[in-house]
This record gives structure tokens, C-alpha cells and sequence, in this order.
């Protein structure tokens, strides 16, 4: 399993259980600030645009919080490994809570961009630390119950996110949608101070912080997730722009690479890609963010542009897949207990990947029931693939290493989604240029059927498009499968509570 720190012979250390219940109701809390926070704004960019103006830019407010949130997990998980959970999860709610503040006094849209970041800065704390806090607080035996109820947060929270966000932009002002986290989060910020009780550390175990490091990780992810997030949006992928930001980001890696070798106790430790179990979950997760951009991005302007769904229909077909994964996640514990962790997540992923390849022999334009049960079908399957991956992850390390751990598959996760729409928004893109003559990319053909002036051609184009996104997808999901068969170990190392 590879070298062993120390730190990491110390048996798992024990949060109050007395009040345990009022814990996980903070951690849902938490939970549900992170979840609602991707998806809340979406619905009320335009009145967000129509008060503050740069409709050029608006995009960052989405992608300045992705940014901000992934490049500081690895920080934060090496933070909670050194200091404990509490004083990161108080520090990073502190720092979205005033995040959301700021967003709401905003005076224009480059204020907002700004204190949008600010908001991910916390942001990556309430995500990792919340689901490292999971494992800390059950025994192995009792994780899925936890995991299943955050699950279901992110669910409901992904689906109710736009809607609300929808009403108080129309019935009171877009500001609320910031203003609503501060009591939400006060409350989960009291209960945590409250309540979460770890033992005291002794000074000389605490290892120096390598800030070097975490100064040079975010930097590196910054400027890479930058350029995946921009190139061929803002930007050509071989302009001048593009190319500068690969190049620097590649720079930036040289230099990750020689503070962390140097580092007594780096933020990225060595260890996290040596062991094969956490390695191997590292790219199957990778993988799952890839294969989640098809139905996310995509489904939605398919179900509109074909099916001719109005968008609060294309946003239920979407949304049914969070009915069945939280489901699935907290019935594959009776799976793994008998087959294994990394079988039970085979098996998932493998079916996932059957799905995803049914998706392009649909029927042309097909019916609205079709897409609907397939993703039923995919949300089962992906709770099957993630939480037993997870859970086994995580039981596999104590827990000086569990923050770091926990902080990494969640990293890759969120590397892979970003990485996935700028490859598939390439593929849907090129496609649509092949069978349209150049004639324009997803965006300006989807404006275009929404005015109602597209021919049919350009129905079947987006087809086409969206249908080699998911044969994309299945290829992720494909690759998923062959890392879990050829990596991953047949039984996971998991250490005794």
C-alpha cells in the first residue's frame, strides 16, 4: 500500500458522539450551502446582468467559484490532516458566509466575479471537510447511512437550486439569492462550534504547513483550470491567449512538483499516487466528473432543441437521475459487503457505461419518456460506481491522512469536469460544424431554434452533437471500468476502526 507516515498509524480519533446528531445536521447544512451555491444563480443571470451590466463576463461567476473551489480542496484537506476539521470548516464557512455578503453589496459585475471567488474560497472547505468529517463520525458499517443523506442534500439541492433562485430573482431581488446563505450558514456554523468536539493535538505532532506548496498548487490549478475553462469560449484553442496559459500552467507544474519534493510535509504528498487504491479511485472519480458533463450540459438543450420540451420539462428529464442515485448510494452497501468495494463499483460503472451508449441510438426525435428512463438508469448506476469508492477510500487510511485523502478524489473529480466540457463542448462544436457547413457552434444554433428560426436540419445537427458527447462519455465511463480492473486492488487495505 506504500509507505506509512507516522501520523497515519494513529487509530481514527473520535468527534463527540453525544450530540452526533446535531453534527450531521450542520454537515447537511454545509452540504446543501455548497450544493445550492452552483446552481442557485443560474436562473437570475439575467436580472443579475440587467442591474450590474458585463454580459461578456458573466460567465466567470460560474466559473470563478469552479476555479476557486477546486484548486483550494488539496489545501484544505492537508489543512484538516495538520489542524483538525473544526478549524477548517469554521474558517472556510467564515469565508463563504462573508463571500456571500459581498456578492449581495456587489456594485458592479467585476465586484461580483470577485466576491463570487471569495465565496469559493470557502466553499472548497464546506465540500471537503464535510465529506472527510463523514468518515471521521461512523464506524465503516454506518458510513453509507451519512453519505446517503448528503447525497440526497446535493440531489434536492440540484434540483430545487435553479427554481429558487428563479423566485427570488422575479418576486424579491437577485441579492436574496446570496443573503439567504447567511442564515442557513450561521446556524451550521453554531452548531459545529457548539457541538463538534476532536481531541487536542500535541503541538510537536503538528507538522509545518507547506505553504510554498499550497501557494504554488493554486497557482498551477488556477492558470491551467483557466485555460480549459476560456479556451474556445473567450478564446481560440491555439490563439495567443490559450497557448500562453497552457504554457505557464506546464511551468507551474515543474515548479509543484520540485517545492513538493522538497516540502518535509507537502500539501500534495507523494503518497496520495503510490497507493494503488487511492490512485485508483483518484481516476476513476476523474472519470466520473468527465462522463457527468454529457447529461449536465448537454441533455438540457437536447430535450429543448429535439425534443421540444419547454425548460421546465428538459430540466425534469434531467433531474430524475437524482431521484435514483441517492437511492442506489444507500442500498450499495448490502452490494459491497458481499462482492467487494472495487466490484461493487465495476459493476456500476460498467452498467453507467452501457447506458451512456444507448443514449445515441435513441430515435430521431424520439419521445420525452426515453431520455427520462435512461437517466434513471444512470443515476442508479453512478451511486453504485461513486459512494463504495468513496467509503473504501477513505476506510483504507487513518485519520491524519483521511482530510488529504478525501480532499484528492473530490480534486480529481472536479479537474475531470472541467476538463469534460472543454473537450466535449469541442466535440459537440466540431460535430455541429461538420453537419451545418461551419455554420456556427451549440450556443449561437440553440438562440437560434429558441427564436424559432432553425430548419430541421439544424434539429438533427444537435442531435448528432449531443449524441457524440454521450458516445464520449461512455468512453469515460469505459476507461473508468479498465483503471478499477487494472489499478485497484481486489480488496481494499481497509484499516480496523
Amino acid at each position: 500500500m506504500g509507505s506509512t507516515s507516522p501520523a497515519a498509524q494513529e487509530t481514527a480519533r473520535p468527534v463527540a458522539t453525544g450530540r452526533r446528531g446535531a453534527v450531521v445536521a450542520a454537515l447537511m447544512l454545509s452540504m446543501a450551502l455548497a450544493a445550492l451555491d452552483s446552481t442557485i444563480v443560474s436562473t437570475a443571470v439575467p436580472q443579475i446582468v440587467g442591474d450590474l451590466g458585463g454580459f461578456s463576463v458573466f460567465s466567470w461567476l460560474f466559473s470563478g467559484y469552479l476555479l476557486a473551489v477546486t484548486v483550494t480542496l488539496p489545501v484544505y484537506g492537508k489543512l484538516s490532516d495538520t489542524f483538525g476539521r473544526k478549524p477548517v470548516l469554521i474558517a472556510g464557512s467564515v469565508v463563504f458566509l462573508l463571500g456571500s455578503l459581498l456578492c449581495a453589496l456587489a456594485w458592479n459585475m467585476g465586484a461580483l466575479i470577485a466576491f463570487r471567488i471569495v465565496q469559493g474560497l470557502g466553499g472548497g472547505a464546506l465540500q471537503g471537510t464535510v465529506q472527510t468529517l463523514a468518515a471521521d463520525l461512523y464506524p465503516l458499517k454506518d458510513r453509507p447511512r451519512i453519505q446517503s443523506k448528503l447525497s440526497t442534500v446535493w440531489a434536492v439541492s440540484a434540483v430545487a437550486g435553479p427554481g429558487l433562485g428563479g423566485l427570488l430573482a422575479a418576486y424579491a431581488d437577485w441579492r436574496w439569492i446570496f443573503l439567504v446563505n447567511l442564515p442557513v450558514g450561521a446556524v451550521a456554523l453554531w452548531l459545529i462550534v457548539r457541538h463538534l468536539h476532536e481531541p487536542e493535538r500535541a503541538e510537536s505532532t503538528r507538522a509545518r504547513v507547506d505553504w510554498a506548496g499550497a501557494l504554488a498548487v493554486f497557482a498551477c490549478g488556477g492558470v491551467l483550470l483557466t485555460a480549459l475553462v476560456q479556451g474556445g469560449v473567450a478564446w481560440p484553442w491555439l490563439s495567443a491567449p490559450s497557448l500562453a496559459l497552457f504554457g505557464t500552467g506546464l511551468a507551474l507544474v515543474a515548479v509543484v512538483v520540485l517545492v513538493e519534493r522538497r516540502a518535509a510535509d507537502p500539501i500534495i504528498p507523494g503518497w496520495v499516487w503510490r497507493r494503488r487504491t487511492i490512485a485508483a479511485v483518484n481516476l476513476a472519480l476523474g472519470a466520473l466528473g468527465l462522463l457527468m458533463v454529457a447529461p449536465t450540459v448537454f441533455l438540457p438543450t437536447y430535450a429543448q432543441s429535439v425534443l421540444g420540451l419547454a425548460p421546465v420539462a428538459a430540466g425534469f428529464v434531467l433531474s430524475v437521475w437524482t431521484l435514483s442515485w441517492p437511492v442506489s448510494a444507500a442500498l450499495s452497501q448490502h452490494v459491497y459487503r458481499r462482492i467487494g468495494f472495487r466490484n461493487t463499483a465495476m459493476l456500476g460503472i460498467g452498467t453507467a457505461a452501457l447506458i451512456l451508449l444507448a443514449f445515441p441510438f435513441l430515435p430521431y426525435p424520439g419521445q420525452a419518456w426515453q431520455p427520462t428512463l435512461l437517466m434513471l438508469l444512470l443515476g442508479a448506476a453512478l451511486g453504485l460506481f461513486q459512494l463504495p469508492l468513496i467509503v473504501g477510500v477513505q476506510s483504507t487510511v487513518g485519520w491524519a491522512e483521511r482530510g488529504t485523502t478525501t480532499a484528492s478524489v473530490l480534486f480529481c473529480r472536479q479537474t475531470g469536469q472541467t476538463v469534460g466540457a472543454a473537450v466535449f463542448g469541442a466535440v459537440a462544436n466540431g460535430v455541429l460544424a461538420a453537419r451545418l457547413g461551419g455554420a456556427g457552434d451549440l450556443d449561437s444554433v440553440t438562440r437560434a431554434l429558441d427564436s424559432g428560426t432553425a430548419p430541421e436540419a439544424t434539429r438533427r445537427a444537435i442531435a448528432d452533437a449531443v449524441h457524440a458527447v454521450y458516445l464520449g462519455a461512455s468512453c469515460a465511463a469505459a476507461l473508468a471500468f479498465v483503471v478499477l480492473l487494472f489499478l485497484a486492488p481486489r480488496k481494499f487495505p481497509v484499516l480496523k476502526d
